[in-house]
């Protein structure tokens, strides 16, 4: 087992590897901007280092600073939690070729699963059903109005190299397409230094479901059930839970054990979340993100497994403390975002928190990284918290999330809790009748 790791994130997850690392006896390297100096996880890690000036790709994106840390450190191993790095192919090659332990995949099922192409194509070679869709990259708007007209209106334009929503653009009429798919390659380019992208027929009503997988080096593979984020603005995840209201079963057993089967066939190392779109009862894969998810907490909930700690543990070459036999679901699991924004016009709002309270009590935790008088700088992602509760049905964890919303203080900064608070109250949410697009056509009556 390491004895020293050295985390390459921020706020929270980063927070949340030291309480693993902790419990497991291992000693803490928190990596940090001179923006983070005052963080949470630099005060609790047992070592700390600046690797540069606020801005992310002159720190949090700064390999050779991280691979320095590490050595002058003398850490084992490198977690990348999840953001920054945590995909990141050349690093993880990097981190291994220069004697670390990486904790996460192998650098080329990273490489294979950030192409969306690629990864569409490997998985459906393995059996995962996938959204009709082009075999490869569309080159141009003529290529990309044929394979339109061929499928049916309306499709999505989507960044091969993307992910949360960039570089995506919804076409219903040809009339559209050709601004739109320049729109879509520019923002690609812009935002992932990468024009390519790719098509797909356009699913008008899907729920966004995911399963938790994980494999080791000794041939096991398991999933721990799947988690619903249909709760979603502009692609980006507000709410998570876990089992999905609206999943059979049955079905959660076939589509858990076909993602297992997958990653078996893969010869997948660590953690990872393999995305699908739900609609009339098919799944059709939408892409496998190779890190730890924001949300992986509804899961520890229901499953009682810290994936953290199973993470560390199949990096270090042990296998899998678990096997499908001895995992069992227990009740209903729901986390909700929160981030430093309006509620209402979703602003950012960085700032001094001039007082917090998490909030408590059975079936309850908060996992973040801020307290009173911590300064949320501007130069990252809003996200500054995450609640989530538990409960023996999902009837009782809305109730539950309820009672912690409005038991947690935060001021100073105005946030999404509001936001959280109003879902909470909507029969849509109440009745679990939502699904990917239900979120932003009740913000516009709102």
């Amino acid at each position: 087992m390491f004895k020293k790791i050295l985390i390459a994130n921020r706020g929270e997850i980063a927070l949340r590897i030291i309480r693993a690392c902790r419990e497991m006896g291992i000693e803490t390297v928190a990596v940090h901007s001179t923006a983070d100096a005052n963080a949470m996880a630099v005060r609790l890690a047992d070592e700390s280092v600046c690797i540069g000036p606020p801005q992310s790709k002159d720190s949090y994106l700064n390999i050779a600073s991280i691979l320095t840390a590490a050595a002058v450190t003398g850490a084992d191993a490198i977690h990348p939690g999840y953001g920054f790095l945590s995909e990141n192919a050349q690093f993880a090659r990097m981190v291994e070729e220069h004697g670390f332990a990486f904790i996460g995949p192998k650098p080329e099922h990273i490489e294979t699963m950030g192409d969306k192409v690629r990864a569409k194509q490997t998985v459906k070679a393995l059996g995962l059903p996938v959204v009709p869709g082009s075999d490869g990259a569309i080159e141009n708007a003529e290529e990309g109005l044929k394979f339109a007209e061929e499928v049916g209106f309306p499709v999505l334009i989507k960044a091969a190299s993307g992910g949360g929503g960039k570089g995506m653009q919804v076409v219903r009429e040809p009339e559209e397409f050709a601004e739109l798919f320049n729109r879509a390659r520019s923002e690609a380019k812009a935002n992932f230094g990468d024009d390519t992208v790719y098509m797909e027929k356009y699913l008008e009503k899907p729920r966004h479901i995911e399963i938790q997988v994980f494999g080791d080096t000794h041939g096991n593979a398991i999933h721990l059930g799947e988690r619903d984020c249909s709760i979603q603005r502009r692609h980006q995840k507000l709410v998570e839970e876990a089992p999905s209201p609206v999943l059979p079963e049955e079905e959660r057993d076939q589509i858990g054990t076909l993602a297992a089967d997958v990653i078996k066939e893969m010869g997948y190392r660590g953690a990872g979340t393999i995305e699908f779109l739900y609609e009339d009862g098919q799944f059709y894969f939408m892409e496998m993100n190779t890190r730890i998810q924001v949300e992986h907490p509804v899961t520890e909930m229901i499953t009682g497994i810290d994936l953290i700690a199973e993470q560390i543990r199949v990096a270090a070459g042990e296998p899998l403390s678990i096997t499908k036999d001895k995992i069992r679901l227990r009740g209903h699991a729901i986390e909700v975002r929160i981030n430093a924004e309006d509620p209402d016009t979703f602003m950012p709002s960085p700032g001094k928190i001039t007082q917090f309270h998490a909030a408590g009590g059975l079936g309850v935790r908060f996992d973040s990284a801020i307290y009173g008088g911590y300064m949320i700088p501007p130069y990252y992602d809003s996200m500054i918290g995450k609640l989530i509760v538990h409960g023996r049905n999902r009837e009782e964890a809305i109730r539950r999330l309820r009672r912690a919303i409005v038991e947690t203080v935060v001021e100073g900064i105005k946030t999404t809790l509001p936001l959280h608070y109003w879902i909470l109250q909507q029969e849509d949410f109440i009745s679990g009748a939502y699904n990917i697009h239900w979120l932003e056509n009740k913000l516009k009556d709102r």
